[in-house]
């Protein structure tokens, strides 16, 4: 299977304890809020941007006062909100909100809003904010289903983004009234937007348009119809490295099996596979495009000889029998099919002699990098949220690094990865 498509990064504990997410620490976002039941999301928002490191400064509409009040942002921001376009003191608000915004977004959006922010109106500070900001501007609408498929409100978003904002599409899912059922119109999640934002102030690096095949996840040998072998591979460090690759700019194919984490609902191709022949065949599809293959995954070693038709029942006395035959090497197997120029990172999971056994899989599976961890550490490997690993290339010394969040591990290797490009 073959597919062509179209996080958050590293993080450190800042000041007053908030726990700053690589591009947001410092970054000064102006997040506009219009009046929809969506506005409640909004605060979610607000709370992740604020605890991510960044500076919010919320504008809220008239309407958008009638759902959600300015206490609620004033305490989850730690700053003043805006609301008054003209009045004593804020003749100018404007024009200040707009030039300190790096990013500026508008969350919900509703079909009102996009209107007038389509046609240049100017008669309430948020929209007058609008037009006064050189800053990237995300968009995201949210109404009721039969309103987003509206001719007119699909002529407003399609005119917004000609103008160069970002507007996302409602998410698909149950809508406020509880007479209305499923549809599109739901504001997508505060976390998938703070995940767009993230690539909207990341700085175009090497990794900005380049194809990126990550693999992730576990991969499960089938044994009957009821029982597989497989390992404890979450699939999180795959998934933290695919949103951090995204989130630079990249086109990111994920080949994933099974795994316990979900991936984040941003612009990435998912690749679904089981076994690790599915895995093997699902890279060599991917590998004629790619610059970079990162095999994050762990595929089984082994699996059994034959496949059982039905369940293995159980017998007195000594188990029934499973012969075991070694699976292909995924890395090694397809190395053929790698294009010119091509980086390929591997990872090696060991409990002993962790650098000789990493060593000798970079050379003989012809690696450019491989990143190497023990599975004897607490609080590293397979289904930890941070990890301890040292980085071996062709020409340096490893390089050990500390224990560290997945999400900043993985924006450590893409730097390797991008330095190599």
């Amino acid at each position: 299977m073959s597919c062509r498509a179209a996080a958050l990064g590293a993080s450190k504990r800042g000041r007053s304890g908030i726990h700053s997410v690589r591009p947001f620490d410092g970054r000064r976002v102006l997040l506009g809020v219009t009046g929809g039941i969506a506005s409640y999301k909004s605060a979610w928002l607000a709370r992740l941007l604020t605890q991510a490191g960044a500076q919010v400064d919320v504008v809220l509409t008239r309407s958008a006062r009638e759902f959600i009040g300015s206490s609620t942002f004033e305490a989850l921001t730690g700053r003043p909100v805006y609301s008054v376009l003209i009045g004593d003191g804020h003749a100018l608000d404007h024009l200040k909100l707009a030039r300190a915004a790096e990013v500026m977004v508008i969350a919900p959006a509703t079909a009102d809003f996009l209107a007038r922010a389509a046609h240049g109106h100017a008669d309430e500070l948020l929209s007058a904010c609008l037009l006064a900001t050189d800053a990237p501007v995300m968009i995201a609408p949210a109404m009721n289903d039969r309103m987003w498929a509206n001719p007119q409100v699909q002529a407003n978003a399609a005119s917004l983004r000609k103008q160069g904002r970002v507007v996302l599409d409602p998410g698909i899912g149950p809508l406020a009234s509880p007479d209305e059922g499923a549809g599109q119109g739901r504001m997508q999640e505060p976390e998938t937007i703070l995940a767009h934002l993230g690539r909207l102030l990341e700085p175009r690096g090497k990794l900005y348009g380049r194809r990126i095949v990550v693999t992730a996840g576990p991969t499960r040998e089938p044994l009957d119809p009821v029982r597989y072998l497989s390992n404890h591979s979450t699939g999180k460090m795959g998934v933290a490295l695919a949103a951090a690759a995204w989130r630079r700019g990249a086109e990111v194919a994920v080949i994933h099996g099974p795994m316990a984490v979900a991936l984040p609902a941003i612009g990435l191709c998912a690749i679904p596979v089981e076994t690790t022949s599915e895995m093997a065949d699902a890279v060599r599809a991917e590998l004629g495009l790619a610059d970079v293959l990162v095999m994050a995954a762990a595929p089984a070693d082994f699996r059994p000889a034959a496949v059982s038709g039905a369940k293995i029942k159980k017998r007195l006395g000594a188990p029934a029998p499973i012969e075991l035959t070694e699976n292909l090497d995924i890395l090694s197997s397809t190395r053929d099919g790698r294009k010119p120029g091509m980086l390929a990172v591997g990872f090696a999971l060991e409990t002993d002699d962790l650098l000789v056994n990493a060593a000798r899989k970079l050379e003989k599976k012809g690696l450019d990098l491989i990143v190497a961890n023990s599975a004897r550490e607490a609080g590293a490997g397979f289904g930890s949220d941070t990890n301890r690993v040292t980085i071996l290339s062709r020409d340096g010394a490893p390089e050990a690094l500390p224990l560290l969040p997945k999400t900043e591990v993985a924006d450590l290797i893409l730097d390797r990865i991008e330095a190599l490009l």
